[in-house]
């Protein structure tokens, strides 16, 4: 029971940390791009490779492609679309999320703006995944807290073993 409970409690922390991260050292880019340009957030480069008309099953999408750079090293792709549904008329955006170790790089485009770009909007959220890995800790915690017998309702106490007699003097 006391493992469990430090284990609930070191994933309250975690989580917090993760919490304190992300709102302390989050970014944000809004920007128009067009095909080639390049916007910086969190010491990664996004080049717009451009949009690409596509067709799913029930709608019509313009999907964005972005190559991830880092020192100049290309290493990752990304792709956002921006989805009509035929049958209702409703637009939605599907995002591009690509994870780095604990943190995540997210990408959703927009509108077609005045100049000929694209809007793009580019999030960076260091140390976000701290936040869900707490959260498995506490719950993991809370598992093993449960599994001490003595704290289940219900659980049948066990039988304590009869005493052995003393040593009976000689007759």
């Amino acid at each position: 029971s006391a493992f469990g409970t430090a284990l609930a409690h070191a994933g309250l922390g975690i989580t917090v940390l993760g919490i304190i991260a992300v709102t302390t050292f989050e970014g944000e880019n809004i920007t128009s791009m067009k095909p080639g340009e390049t916007a910086e957030l969190g010491g990664y480069s996004l080049r717009f490779e451009g949009m690409q008309p596509g067709v799913g099953p029930n709608f019509t999408e313009d999907r964005a492609r972005f190559t991830v750079s880092r020192g100049g090293v290309a290493f990752a792709e990304m792709s956002s679309a921006k989805r009509v549904f035929t049958a209702s008329r409703t637009a939605t955006t599907e995002s591009g999320i690509l994870t780095l170790g604990l943190s995540q790089l997210y990408v959703s485009v927009g509108d077609a703006s005045k100049d000929g770009g694209t809007v793009v909007r580019i999030w960076w959220k260091p140390f976000i995944l701290c936040i869900w890995m707490g959260a498995l800790v506490m719950a993991i915690g809370g598992f093993v807290s449960l599994s001490d017998r003595r704290l289940r309702v219900g659980a049948p106490s066990r039988k304590a073993k009869p005493a052995r007699p003393a040593m009976e003097p000689a007759e």
